[in-house]
């Protein structure tokens, strides 16, 4: 299972990558895509299907034996984007000597620090002309080699570097991408990296959505290899978690129930997006679901209402090193399974009634199950289950695996964790 996490998170560097890598393993699986803009057709019992948004979030369903009206959908939901840097456009800056920096853009909350000094690259979609303008090509791309770097002032020039220092987004973070050797290469780097990796002409390029990754591969560390270590843990783990709890569920015979898995993008900048979760997407399409099988209006509404949603979004891991900072009696540790996140402000979608099915799951599972609160003196993020619900009155609960450097350019979590996530998962699909 963990090699297979590492590989997934290799193969995975942004959002658009993330939802090829899962298009892949569900047209192996059997799965059948499908186009939003075009009727759905028929959805027979047994049938599996994918419809993504945007080429950066994806809906995947089996549809169940039982009546959506009576059994609802069993939901998976988790989001595919990470805290990274975006590559502005007009993105070179030429200094003294030839070298190029590309301008860049924070996305989401990354802690910053965490990104210099180590061998990063490019990954992302560039947009092609067509013969049809309303309908551009797209082509993904993913760079796979150390490209840039984005280095630290030396400490000689900045003695007060490990006292903490105030890092400007727009000075600090761009990231070296090599030295003009020639006039006929000024602003012409980045272009020649996407074009010479394509293998497309400069002036087909219109445009491009092109983020930073770390180029450090994925790995497990500790004495007994008990730890992970990776970018992008946070939400990718999840992410594939659902995934292969739905391949092990369809392995598993006929589907009792309609399972669910719905990857979103955008979470780390609020989810209000056609490909977010405060979108009203995912309600859309499980209504022609329903509607698709003959159902009516009102089947829709009754298979929501017994429907029953698991918002997979990492949970923060006790630190042995600022044991303060979290709460007195709730800190998921490494290894402890599961995480289900609670919130008085009702920023996780978590109450006592759905964390009591979760938990249940966990033990039919054979899984531990754990609890977080945040210490009541430091604030807490949200996540996808609240603003979900607001479209969708679902039922659910807000969990996640725990781990450490939440938003780090490396995180860390454990890998009985992750096994443990898949089983509960697997439980839940076939309930």
């Amino acid at each position: 299972m963990i090699t297979r996490l590492l590989q997934l998170l290799d193969a995975s560097p942004v959002n658009f990558l993330a939802v090829k890598t899962l298009e892949t393993e569900l047209q192996r699986a059997g799965f059948e895509p499908l186009d939003a803009a075009l009727p759905l057709g028929a959805m027979p019992q047994g049938r599996q299907f994918y419809v993504k948004k945007n080429d950066s979030s994806l809906y995947a369903f089996r549809i169940g034996r039982r009546p959506l009206s009576e059994a609802g959908f069993h939901i998976i939901c988790a989001h595919c984007d990470s805290p990274t840097f975006r590559i502005k456009p007009n993105a070179e800056m030429t200094g003294e000597g030839g070298i190029v920096r590309l301008n860049t853009e924070v996305y989401g909350g990354p802690i910053m620090s965490t990104w210099f000094d180590r061998p990063l690259s490019l990954a992302g979609r560039v947009i092609l002309r067509s013969s049809d303008p309303m309908r551009p090509q797209t082509r993904l791309l993913h760079v796979q080699r150390p490209l840039l770097q984005i280095s630290n002032l030396a400490i000689h020039f900045n003695r007060q570097v490990n006292d903490g220092v105030k890092l400007s987004k727009q000075k600090d973070m761009l990231p070296l991408l090599g030295v003009v050797s020639e006039e006929l290469e000024r602003g012409c780097l980045l272009m020649n990296v996407i074009t010479e990796e394509l293998r497309v002409a400069a002036e087909d390029v219109l445009d491009f959505d092109l983020y930073l990754y770390d180029a450090t591969p994925a790995c497990t560390f500790g004495v007994h290899d008990e730890f992970i270590s990776s970018g992008r843990l946070d939400d990718l783990s999840m992410v594939f978690a659902g995934l292969d709890a739905l391949l092990m569920a369809g392995s598993r015979g006929e589907a009792e129930t309609t399972q669910v898995l719905a990857i979103f993008d955008n979470e780390e900048t609020g989810s209000q997006t056609k490909q977010g979760a405060g979108s009203p997407f995912l309600a859309s399409i499980l209504q022609r679901i329903v509607l698709s099988q003959g159902g009516s209006q009102e089947d829709y509404l009754r298979a929501v209402e017994q429907a029953f949603m698991v918002s997979a979004d990492n949970a923060h891991a006790w630190h042995p090193n600022y044991s303060e900072k979290y709460d007195p009696t709730n800190h998921p540790v490494l290894g402890g399974g599961p995480v289900i996140k609670f919130n008085a402000a009702q920023k996780y979608a978590s109450d006592a009634a759905s964390a009591a099915v979760f938990s249940e799951l966990c033990r039919l599972a054979g899984v531990p199950c754990q609890r977080f609160v945040n210490h009541s003196d430091v604030a807490g993020g949200s996540t996808l289950g609240n603003i979900l619900a607001s479209s969708l009155p679902l039922r659910g609960v807000d969990m996640g695996n725990p781990i450490l450097a939440m938003h780090s350019a490396r995180e860390t979590g454990a890998v009985r964790d992750h096994e443990y996530c898949i089983r509960a998962f697997t439980q839940f699909y076939l309930s």
